[in-house]
């Protein structure tokens, strides 16, 4: 599509919208004040007339607050106010779709009940003689552009309290006409003519304006800036973003791009696009599928890595030594230092080349990540792993055949093999005590118990982080630049978390220096949570 006409489109189909919405408002006004012979029901007359034989003394004081909400100068005043509050908040997208949703329904419905005309209802009229027709309703129209838009900008997912607030807002339109129809004010074709004409005006005018930066972005949309948040949608809602965004802006930043990543490759498409728009830092929000597809397409680049833990595992945060909570793990990222970390390869039969950034394994872990169900996780976090652990327990072990750096073919019986680019699990378990993230090599955990007795020292092992050396050694290590793991049969595999379907080859290569990335602080973090963290540039000098 050429841009000329691509601008026209952009000018035309709004136009034509509006047209079509004034159109069609006006015919049907002036075929329900001049219908067919014998086409008309004189049946909503009668509505309006019971209604006004019915009233007492409280539905009239309450049909004249909900009237009052709607009357011209409420409806004005609270847009207003509205607005300016969307701008302070720089949501000028918000701020648009209210007043322009308003404006436009004014617009038709003041053409509409000049060229319709329509006489009111004949009963006794509460708000008296009015200057305007009566279809379609104006109240109603204008109840349904600003309350409805309002209760569309709360309506975001993880807010217990924004579906409350949306469901009353969505409610006063409905109210005002009820409030319209029992003061004799109109007829029930105008309060549903104007409801109509409210809501075919809120759509037209977010259907005409841009869409959102966090939305607009894909293919071919060019990004430009310093700093690219890609977040996984599923597990990132609008109040983290706009904490995240807030993060950055006040670490001297001009607010960043949003780019959500799409569930076939996890958001590396969306990183790449951020770094070929200039984007000098990338912050991956999500889990370590995020992380991983973000880190795979900076690689190379002087670009650099935020990791912002919103997952289940948030493995590498972890090794990083950056914080649990998304948003102060941002500001000290940002607040930190840039390092160079290594990446994994990995392949193996049936599993095209892939990045991968924590660590990888075959066996019972990877029965455990594929058994594991995802509402589980979401609702649990990383514990939801140990209900999983202990349904597979009781799983056989397996011949496997490791090769390191071309070597001589080692062979065991194991539960479990894991590679690793970095060594602590959650809640401070080692699993790979000498591992980390800069060193330029890979480390192999053949986990192989000999009863309960093995598995009690597999634990021991686990906590203390002291793992005792040998063949028969229930936690046996070994290190290099590519493991090769050949199991006897298809087995499960996983990488960074996710399963990656069975198979009987697992193939892992380090890329060394191969990541930006920010660190928090200046040092390395000797913590427990810690252990593994990059080191500093003098550490590296010295090694």
């Amino acid at each position: 599509m050429t841009r000329t006409r691509a601008r026209a489109v952009r000018i035309g189909v709004p136009v034509l919208a509006v047209t079509t919405q004034g159109v069609v408002l006006v015919a049907g006004g002036l075929l329900i004040t001049h219908p067919p012979t014998g086409w008309w029901d004189p049946g909503e007359r009668g509505l309006v007339a019971w209604l006004a034989d019915h009233r007492t003394a409280a539905l009239t004081r309450a049909s004249d607050w909900f009237s009052a909400l709607a009357f011209t100068p409420a409806i004005v005043t609270v847009t207003a106010f509205a607005a300016l509050a969307l701008l302070v908040g720089r949501r000028w997208r918000g701020a648009a779709l209210l007043s322009g949703a308003v404006a436009l329904q004014a617009a038709l419905f003041v053409t509409a009940a000049h060229l319709v005309d329509r006489a009111r209802p004949d009963v006794v009229r509460l708000d008296g003689a009015l200057p305007t027709s009566s279809f379609p309703s104006g109240h109603v129209g204008a109840a349904t552009a600003l309350y409805g838009g309002l209760g569309l900008l709360l309506l975001r997912p993880g807010r217990g309290w924004r579906r409350v607030v949306c469901a009353l807002l969505w409610a006063l339109p409905v109210l005002v006409a009820a409030s319209r129809l029992y003061r004799g004010m109109h007829h029930p074709t105008d309060v549903v003519a104007g409801a109509l004409n409210g809501a075919a005006a809120l759509w037209v005018v977010s259907r005409t304006l841009p869409a959102r930066q966090r939305h607009r972005t894909g293919p071919g949309v060019p990004v430009r800036g310093s700093v690219a948040l890609v977040y996984n949608p599923v597990g990132v809602d609008d109040a983290l973003l706009e904490r995240l965004c807030a993060v950055v802006t006040a670490h001297g930043h001009h607010p960043p791009r949003l780019l959500p990543g799409s569930a076939e490759d996890s958001g590396r498409a969306a990183a790449e696009r951020a770094v070929a728009g200039g984007a000098r830092l990338v912050a991956a929000c999500g889990g370590d599928g995020t992380v991983t597809a973000c880190a795979d397409a900076l690689a190379g680049t002087d670009a650099a890595l935020a990791v912002v833990p919103c997952g289940t595992g948030n493995l590498l945060a972890r090794n990083l030594g950056l914080p649990a909570d998304p948003a102060e793990a941002l500001a000290a990222a940002l607040g930190g230092r840039v390092r160079r970390i290594d990446l994994m390869r990995a392949e193996g039969d049936g599993l095209p080349a892939r990045a991968a950034a924590t660590m990888a394994g075959m066996g019972l872990d990877a029965a455990v990540m594929a058994s594991t169900h995802r509402g589980l996780k979401r609702r649990l976090g990383w514990p939801a792993y140990l209900l999983g652990a202990v349904r597979h327990l009781g799983d056989r072990q397996f011949a496997l055949t490791v090769r390191v750096d071309g070597g001589r073919p080692v062979r065991r019986r194991v539960r479990m093999a894991v590679v690793g680019n970095v060594g602590t699990l959650q809640g401070g378990v080692r699993l790979l005590p000498g591992a980390v993230p800069d060193d330029g090599l890979l480390d192999l955990v053949l986990v192989q118990p000999r009863g309960l007795r093995g598995w009690g020292a597999v634990l021991g092992g686990l906590v203390t982080g002291t793992h005792r050396p040998g063949p028969a050694a229930p936690l046996e290590h070994f290190r290099g630049h590519r493991i090769e793991l050949t199991a006897d049969r298809a087995r499960p595999r996983e990488c960074d978390g996710d399963p990656v379907g069975d198979g009987r080859v697992l193939a892992l290569s380090v890329r060394p220096d191969a990541l930006l990335v920010r660190l928090p602080g200046t040092g390395r973090d000797t913590s427990p949570e810690g252990a593994g963290t990059a080191r500093t540039e003098e550490e590296r000098e010295t090694a």
